[in-house]
């Protein structure tokens, strides 16, 4: 990666083999993998929250994320219905970067993009659900688990998580 320009940018037509081919490495293993439609219809839910993660000119990560009511999140045996649900909490769907490039801050700086993003689109909550026991890592970015939410079709270790778009440390958490 030394040397290679990292941007992120709005997701191309010309990204989807890339991000299929991430989601599924990151996925198949825990029985999560979505395939192509159903990862389209989510960001085509909401353009302006999605994006790619670009080192050196090629696709590296990406990131999912569209609206949600609080405590709802997709289904993940089901494409995006059409037509944009009003309300103020964004659903983080998918963070993933390949796994050569793993471990080096690239993944907080696709959370790092989208907070103020999000808080720019008037959303005030970043919610998620922490898949293969990565509830510990979420935590340290500021999530905080709802863990009398069990989210289905995620796997047995699911947990929903949300935090506020501010992170202000009095942010007010809501209950379910």
């Amino acid at each position: 990666m030394s040397g290679d320009s990292v941007h992120i940018r709005p997701i191309a037509a010309c990204d989807w083999d890339a991000i299929v081919e991430m989601e599924s490495y990151a996925y198949a293993a825990l029985g999560l993998s979505e395939g192509r439609a159903a990862l389209r219809s989510r960001a085509e839910a909401s353009p302006d929250t999605c994006f790619v993660l670009d080192v050196g000119g090629e696709p590296a990560g990406y990131l999912l994320a569209l609206p949600y009511p609080p405590f709802k999140y997709p289904d993940l045996e089901r494409s995006e219905a059409a037509g944009a649900r009003s309300t103020r909490n964004l659903h983080l769907h998918d963070l993933v970067v390949t796994e050569r490039l793993r471990g080096r801050g690239l993944g907080q700086r696709l959370l790092n993009h989208l907070s103020p993003t999000a808080g720019s689109r008037g959303f005030e909550r970043i919610s998620l659900i922490a898949v293969g026991r990565s509830e510990r890592f979420w935590s340290a970015r500021g999530f905080t688990a709802y863990p009398g939410i069990a989210p289905g079709g995620y796997g047995a270790n699911a947990v929903y998580m949300s935090r506020s778009t501010k992170r202000a440390a009095d942010a007010r958490v809501p209950t379910p």
